[in-house]
């Protein structure tokens, strides 16, 4: 039967990869890189072969308004946009860059929902929560995951749209997986990566933190207390082995390892420090490092393209008058900060979910949003499939993703094309999209927390059993 769940798994594996490479020969790739739903101006492709061209040029990459990414990025993927194979598609050479970019992320979100599932199952059976434990093996998170990602629609658009947002994606990935795993050096990288590439992820730093310190998801960790107070409250001579155990779960459970958080702030630094030193290599004709950052995240932190996309600044900051841009600036960006700490406090337990919605925060409100961190933050939803299956509105927030999908399309062509529509219809979409993504945080937090209480009275109904 396992052997079966393997050989289903990587045939539908197999069949998201020959689907992309099937749409990639599609004439002009279905135009999906001209869309502002897929492509920004940081994740645009386009934008990144300008910039090397210009660079080609003895121009800085910078000039004008064209390009604001990485250097780094513009190193590897800028000599593959100017090679071209006679008879196949333009930019095929990206474009399988980004087919396995997407195939590795779905790879390190499938075995991190396997240490998320070991971890949760080994949690529960210390509770003596044994049916809860059975119930949970039983549903193979990480696979779901991982197919949930590579079979998004979202994502293959981002992939097929030529979007650079699948590279960000799969170092978001390589981060969160690296510390599930404890591996310091790996999840430093991809942390400083993810955030030199987007700027947002930074604020994954404090769940990487928890996930190096506590370990993975785990139910409240009161419950271990509990535990332990009652084993060894009720112990015997006889029970030294019962006292012990409850004593070494309390450790696993409730003690912070800092040993881990070191190694990973020395490899933080190591990194940063060589991406650095690159990177000032790599501009240093053109302005060097401080042009670099006003260029790359001072345009995400200021909003300068008002081009429109699926987010909500582009038509705010249009309307808004010039004297009160820099306060809603930073009131947009502020939002973000001021949601990290009481998440943090609220789900620090099961970390990993918490960068979920972290993720789901910085996509509603990042500067310039694409179905890109979309298409990550519902490949990670499907690693707590079995802690959300009591979560609400989940048919509605199908549907209006689904609908939202449809119409923004048919709502640009209205506006930009036909002339029969305004910013307004484009700009109804967003808010949609928007206001979806409140709903997908407020419900998934909510049924979380619901499954954490859900744990708390059946094993208080389970120590009254045994007092009794």
């Amino acid at each position: 039967m396992k052997k079966k769940k393997v050989q289903w798994f990587w045939t539908c594996v197999l069949g998201s990869i020959v689907l992309r490479l099937i749409l990639l020969y599609f004439p002009k790739n279905l135009n999906l890189s001209s869309r502002p739903e897929v492509s920004t101006p940081l994740t645009s492709l386009r934008r990144l072969a300008e910039g090397y061209w210009l660079k080609q040029s003895s121009v800085s990459p910078y000039a004008g308004s064209m390009y604001h990414g990485s250097p780094l990025l513009l190193t590897l993927l800028g000599p593959l946009t100017v090679k071209r194979i006679e008879g196949q598609p333009d930019h095929l050479l990206c474009s399988l860059v980004f087919v396995i970019a997407d195939v590795v992320s779905a790879m390190l979100i499938c075995a991190a929902g396997e240490k998320l599932k070991v971890a949760c199952s080994s949690s529960l059976q210390s509770l003596g929560l044994h049916n809860l434990s059975e119930n949970s093996e039983r549903l193979p998170s990480g696979d779901f995951a991982a197919l949930v990602y590579l079979w998004n629609p979202f994502t293959i658009v981002a992939c097929v749209g030529l979007s650079t947002s699948a590279i960000e994606n799969l170092m978001v990935v390589l981060s969160l997986y690296g510390a599930c795993s404890r591996l310091a050096p790996l999840a430093a990288f991809g942390w400083v990566m993810a955030t030199h590439l987007s700027l947002y992820p930074a604020i994954l730093i404090i769940p990487v933190i928890l996930l190096l310190g506590y370990g993975p998801d785990a139910p409240p960790r009161k419950l271990f207390c509990q535990r332990k107070n009652l084993e060894v409250g009720n112990s015997t001579p006889s029970d030294s082995c019962s006292e012990e155990e409850a004593k070494n779960q309390l450790k696993v459970a409730n003690v912070f390892s800092w040993r881990p958080v070191v190694f990973f702030l020395f490899w933080t630094l190591l990194w940063s420090s060589y991406v650095l030193v690159l990177c000032g290599i790599c501009v240093q004709q053109y302005g060097g490092l401080h042009e670099l950052f006003k260029r790359t995240y001072g345009f995400i932190l200021t909003t300068q393209d008002l081009s429109p996309n699926i987010g909500v600044l582009w038509y705010f900051f249009a309307e808004v008058f010039d004297f009160f841009r820099n306060f809603f600036l930073i009131v947009f960006h502020g939002n973000i900060l001021l949601m990290i700490a009481p998440l943090a406090l609220r789900l620090n337990h099961r970390p990993c979910f918490l960068a979920f919605v972290y993720i789901v925060i910085s996509s509603m409100l990042k500067s310039y949003p694409s179905v890109g961190d979309s298409a990550l933050y519902l490949g990670l939803l499907g690693l707590f499939a079995y802690e959300l299956k009591d979560m609400q509105f989940s048919f509605f927030l199908f549907s209006g993703y689904v609908g939202v999908s449809l119409l923004s399309p048919v709502m640009h062509n209205l506006w930009i094309w036909r002339g029969t529509g305004n910013a307004n219809f484009y700009f109804a979409t967003a808010i949609a999209y928007a206001c979806l993504q409140i709903i997908l945080v407020v419900e998934s937090v909510s049924a979380m927390l619901n499954h954490d209480r859900k744990l708390t009275k059946l094993y208080i109904a389970k120590l009254q059993h045994i007092k009794s």
